[in-house]
Parts: C-alpha cells; structure tokens; sequence
C-alpha cells in the first residue's frame, strides 16, 4: 500500500467558501468504465457546476461551447447519463444524482462498444438455433 502524505501544505485543497462541487469517486470505479468519454466529460463537467442539490441550468449550448464538444455529442453523452441513472434532465434543469447502488450496464448497438464474454459465447448458439428451426424439417423415409 502506498503511504500517503501532503504534497504541498499550503495548497491542502478545501471546499469552496462559495459554489458547490463533489464527485462520488465510485463514479470512477463503477461507471465511468460503463459510458463514452464524452459521457464521463460531461458528468464531471455537470458535478463541478451543480448546487447542493446537484442541480444545473447550463443550457445545451452553453455547456457545448465550454466543454467544445458538437451538440449531438453532447445529447448522446446526456443520454447515456439517463440510461445509466446518474443524471435526471428536464429542460433546462440536469440533476446530477446521488449514484444507483449498482451499475446499470451498456446498452451499445449490436456490433458496437463493449460486449460481456457471456453474450459472446451466446451469440453463436442463438444464431444455430434459430437456423436449425428456420430450415426445412426432413422425414426420414
């Protein structure tokens, strides 16, 4: 284990006398592997300028413009953060959330993201299964 131990003093880093920002670090551990880099950008982005409510009113264009990501970017990241449960959105309001207890899982198109090993080896035999009882039956004669 690594023993720690303060870097520099002066700078011990302290909760800001105004605003809001806290980030669950089992965002880190438990969905950040689950969503797209924009996705996590856009979470951190929201986590930093939420209230204490987690709370934000940054429009889609302003947050576009601040983290330089195109616009449809910015709403499949959103949509990402939806379908995961992290965030609720209701225009022009986003909350950020307290985190589900456990991960949802990615829902990537077929032939895209990540895929678990369970469904690699259940794509094959699905595939013969459904051939076997598409294909014309033969009667033994």
């Amino acid at each position: 284990m690594i023993r720690k131990r303060v870097l520099v003093v002066e700078r011990l880093r302290r909760p800001p006398s105004t605003g809001w920002s806290w980030t669950d670090r089992r965002f880190v551990r438990d969905f950040a592997p689950l969503v797209s880099r924009d996705a996590m950008f856009l979470y951190f982005f929201l986590a930093a300028v939420c209230d204490g409510q987690g709370l934000s009113f940054y429009s889609d264009a302003a947050t576009a413009t601040l983290l330089r990501m195109p616009l449809d970017s910015l709403v499949r990241a959103r949509d990402e953060l939806l379908t995961q449960d992290l965030i609720a959105w209701e225009a022009p309001l986003t909350q950020v959330m307290t985190l589900p207890s456990q991960p949802v899982g990615r829902c990537a198109p077929p032939g895209q993201g990540l895929v678990q090993l369970a469904d690699l080896f259940r794509l094959p035999s699905a595939r013969a299964n459904s051939s076997a009882s598409d294909a014309p039956s033969r009667s033994s004669t």
